[in-house]
C-alpha cells in the first residue's frame, strides 16, 4: 500500500504539499492530489511576474479556497511589497520559522542573487544568509526541520543550467551543509527540477508549476521523508 493511499485511508500521518515558480499560471491546482487534505502548503516563490500584493493575493486566494493553510515566501519575480500582504495574512516564511507539528519547524528565504534580468527582488548573496540565520532562531529548538530557499543551493543538481553552469546559491548551500535540514524545498532555476541530496538534507526543485512538478513531505514515524512527485 502506498504512502499516498495510508493518507486517504484515514491515518495520523502528517502531509505537506510544496510547490513554486507559479508565474501567475495555476492551470494545474485542481489537478494536485489530496491538496485539500494537506496539512498545509508550501509556496517557494515565484508567484507572480513582476506582481505586486494586489495580484499574489488574487492567486493565493485560490489556493486558500482548497486549502487555507499556507507557508509562502517570495522569488526575484515578485515586488518586495508581498511580504507585507504574507505577514498580514499569517502565511510569511521568508525570514522567519514557524512550527508545523510536533517536533516539525520549516524556515524560509526568499529573493535571489542578482540576476542577467533585473527582476523586482535581487539581493547579495549575503544577505540572503543574514535572513537564514534569522529564520533558524524561530525553529533551532526543533529536530526536524524543512528548509526552503527560493534560491537553490550552489553545487546541486537543483541549480544546474542546461549547458552546464551552476547557478546556485552559497549561502544555501552553507546552511544546509552547517543544520542539515531533513528536506529543502527550492526552485528558481526551472529546467533543474530533480532531487539530490547534501549530506542528509534531501534537496527538491520540483520546477515549474504548470510543469506538474510538486513535492510531497510527509511525516512518518517521527521522520520526514519528502519525494518529488508529478501530476
Amino acid at each position: 500500500m502506498s504512502k499516498l493511499k495510508a493518507i486517504h485511508m484515514g491515518t495520523r500521518t502528517k502531509f505537506w504539499i510544496g510547490f513554486g515558480d507559479i508565474h501567475e499560471d495555476l492551470s494545474l491546482l485542481d489537478d494536485v492530489p489530496q491538496l485539500a487534505d494537506a496539512d498545509g502548503v508550501i509556496i517557494s516563490g515565484d508567484i507572480t511576474n513582476r506582481g505586486d500584493s494586489r495580484r499574489a493575493g488574487l492567486l493565493l486566494d485560490k489556493i486558500v479556497s482548497i486549502n487555507p493553510n499556507i507557508y509562502a515566501l517570495i522569488g526575484n519575480m515578485d515586488h518586495a511589497s508581498i511580504i507585507s500582504y504574507l505577514d498580514e495574512k499569517g502565511w510569511n516564511i521568508h525570514a522567519r520559522g514557524r512550527r508545523l507539528a510536533e517536533g516539525v519547524g520549516i524556515v524560509g528565504v526568499g529573493y535571489s542573487t542578482p540576476t542577467p534580468f533585473m527582476t523586482p527582488s535581487e539581493v547579495p548573496d549575503e544577505k540572503l544568509g543574514e535572513w537564514l540565520s534569522e529564520g533558524y532562531e524561530y525553529v533551532k529548538h526543533l529536530p526536524r526541520l524543512i528548509l526552503v530557499a527560493h534560491d537553490p543551493p550552489y553545487g546541486s543538481k537543483t541549480a544546474r543550467l542546461p549547458h552546464g553552469e551552476n547557478v546556485g546559491n552559497r549561502s544555501v548551500l552553507e546552511f544546509i551543509e552547517k543544520i542539515q535540514p531533513d528536506v529543502c524545498i527550492t526552485g528558481h532555476i526551472h529546467e533543474a527540477d530533480g532531487e539530490d541530496f547534501i549530506g542528509k538534507t534531501k534537496v527538491i526543485n520540483p520546477g515549474m508549476f504548470c510543469m506538474g512538478g510538486y513535492v510531497l513531505v510527509q511525516m512518518t514515524e517521527g521522520k520526514l521523508e519528502a519525494k518529488l512527485m508529478y501530476i
